[in-house]
């Protein structure tokens, strides 16, 4: 069964920075898209970044260009997602997700798998 946790999710003034993991189980990222995504109470879950299995590329959301930044470990068969300046309307819960596919997207419905979120708190 393929598995993947996120963790890293805290309370953190404006400004501050997070890193986040996702980690698979049952299933090798290193040649697979995986892409963060969140969602704020009310709203509707956005892509944040993705990053692709073939070359490593990355995209971003405009919202978060400049502050966020998307890795992966192969080692580790971990994905990271680096937050920086970051800011109140960044509060989401934030999902990390993976498919069978190797070019990276933000569109929710390419993907397959889904972790179970980690909540990530801009307040002062």
């Amino acid at each position: 069964q393929v598995t993947l946790v996120e963790s890293g999710g805290d309370l953190v003034q404006p400004g501050g920075s997070l890193r986040l993991s996702c980690t698979a189980s049952a299933f090798t990222l290193d040649a697979v898209a995986v892409a963060w995504f969140r969602q704020a109470p009310g709203k509707e879950r956005e892509g944040v970044a993705c990053i692709s299995g073939t070359d490593g590329s990355t995209d971003y959301a405009d919202s978060v260009k400049g502050r966020f930044t998307i890795s992966k470990d192969n080692a580790k068969n971990t994905v990271y997602l680096q937050l920086n300046n970051l800011k109140r309307e960044d509060t989401a819960v934030y999902y990390c997700a993976t498919g069978t596919f190797s070019i990276g997207t933000m569109v929710p419905s390419w993907y397959d798998y889904w972790g179970q979120g980690t909540q990530v708190t801009v307040s002062s």
